[in-house]
């Protein structure tokens, strides 16, 4: 069973670029509404797998995404 937590963005515009740059770098990941647990807003977020959160976080710096944080999936 895979672990996977989600990247919570200040813009709707951030959360899209960074599914195109994880694409690009070959990452799995899904874009999702955010979970209720985590916000309230209707927005979206970007699904990732747990081990992936390094490389992720390599990728949004060189694409100079930013991000608020990253959370786990429950």
């Amino acid at each position: 069973m895979n672990a996977f937590s989600v990247i919570l963005f200040y813009s709707a515009t951030s959360s899209i670029w960074t599914a195109r740059l994880l694409k690009k770098a070959g990452i799995e990941r899904k874009m999702v509404p955010i979970p209720r647990y985590l916000s309230s807003d209707c927005g979206y977020c970007v699904r990732i797998k747990s081990d992936d959160i390094p490389r992720v976080r390599e990728v949004l710096e060189k694409g100079g995404v930013e991000f608020a944080r990253i959370e786990a999936w429950k």
